[in-house]
């Protein structure tokens, strides 16, 4: 391993993840750090599945396609053989070119459509893998905005020199300690408080929103646009429900009414691309359950199994008493959870936050081990979880 190497592993190690976490915040798309050799050093947000998996002849080395831009050192913008765009920033010390920050592997709204052309059975034989885990990966790639691009490399262009700036320093010092921070870095950070401080000053009073919402509505009445008051008081009863911070159980009743205007509100923006059925049996819904606790699931549904697929989709709601449990079902034909989703599932720290794995905790710590949230399936065909309570809760909060 030579010096160069060798520094760069000790960035690495030097926590660089966790420096770079405030910038990190601002954008879920790929971006990864790698050397001369094509080797992922690490991986700041992961690269897409069928990157990583069928693109990529070793999921530790970036493919071909984007290899075969190293030779010429510089920076660049490049559309894959698949239609995927890609950016490459290279780590320039001394005019001499040590590593690289790539990033983006996504689709512009103009270049989606070259997933659909993907010949997937001959991919299939070459990779010896499934044809349904072919397209489930692809339709997972994400489609993203010209501007959010543009914004992603600035992005991976100032995280690029910064690690340059602070190879640079290890460089010509003989100490192994590596400078925290550079100049530029704290002016990003110190942006980013700003942004935060601006977020921060945009919060309203929940009643003065709920007094104008319910104003826009009956506007909204009189002037007999129905279809924009049914919506306006939907938006405003979702957040009443949603802004309520006790911890005390809530009817099933009262959660699935909630659901239900949720559903109604992405009905009207997917039309005909979502369809929903709610079958709630009356003496199910006097029973208790965390607030908050079945949303999450469909809203993962939605994102996760049906947006992604250009027919949309159905999702299905329903429950049954089993001896002395209740299990809640939400079903759908979408394309399945992403890996990451189910592996974070089952890890000690999660980065789900309100997701699947904080509502599985909140149902074990109220009603013990043995009850929580399951996936059942999840596959190209789609997606049931459970969701499993007692009848007879010994409440343990």
């Amino acid at each position: 391993m030579n010096k160069s190497d060798k520094l760069l592993k000790d960035l690495i190690d030097a926590n660089l993840y966790s420096r770079y976490s405030g910038l990190l915040s601002l954008s879920n798309i790929s971006l990864q750090l790698v050397d001369t050799c094509g080797r992922i050093l690490l991986e700041f947000n992961p690269s897409p599945d069928f990157c990583k998996r069928i693109c990529q002849d070793d999921e530790t080395k970036v493919c071909a396609d984007c290899f075969s831009r190293f030779k010429n050192g510089r920076a660049e913008r490049f559309t894959c053989r698949y239609g995927l765009v890609n950016i490459i920033l290279p780590l320039e010390i001394n005019q001499q070119t040590v590593g690289f920050v790539i990033g983006a592997q996504v689709y512009l709204p103009d270049s989606e459509y070259q997933k659909y052309l993907i010949d997937i059975t001959s991919l299939a034989k070459e990779k010896n893998l499934k044809p349904e885990y072919i397209a489930k990966s692809i339709a997972a790639v994400k489609t993203v905005e010209p501007n959010k691009v543009e914004i992603h490399e600035q992005l991976c262009n100032h995280i690029a020199k910064n690690i340059a700036y602070e190879f640079s320093h290890s460089l010509n010092n003989t100490e192994k300690a590596i400078a925290r921070l550079s100049i530029e870095k704290e002016m990003l950070e110190r942006k980013i408080i700003d942004l935060e401080a601006k977020n921060m000053s945009l919060v309203i009073n929940p009643h003065f929103l709920f007094n104008t919402l319910n104003t826009i509505a009956r506007i909204a009445y009189f002037e007999k646009s129905h279809t924009t008051e049914e919506l306006i008081y939907c938006l405003s009863d979702l957040l009443r429900y949603n802004l309520k911070q006790d911890d005390e159980l809530h009817t099933i009743g009262n959660e699935v009414d909630n659901i239900e205007k949720y559903l109604y509100i992405q009905k009207v923006r997917f039309k005909n691309r979502l369809e929903y059925e709610i079958d709630m049996p009356d003496h199910i819904k006097p029973y208790r359950i965390p607030n908050m606790t079945i949303q999450p699931i469909v809203e993962n549904a939605l994102i996760h199994g049906i947006s992604p697929k250009r027919d949309g989709g159905i999702i299905k709601i329903y429950a049954e008493k089993y001896k002395d449990d209740i299990n809640i079902y939400v079903m759908d034909n979408g394309n399945g959870f992403p890996k990451e989703v189910l592996d974070n599932l089952h890890q000690t720290e999660s980065k789900l936050g309100i997701g699947l794995r904080s509502t599985d905790k909140r149902l074990k710590q109220y009603f013990g081990e043995q009850y929580g949230l399951k996936i059942v399936k999840s596959d190209y065909s789609g997606s049931t979880v459970t969701i499993s309570i007692p009848t007879k809760p010994n409440v343990r909060r």
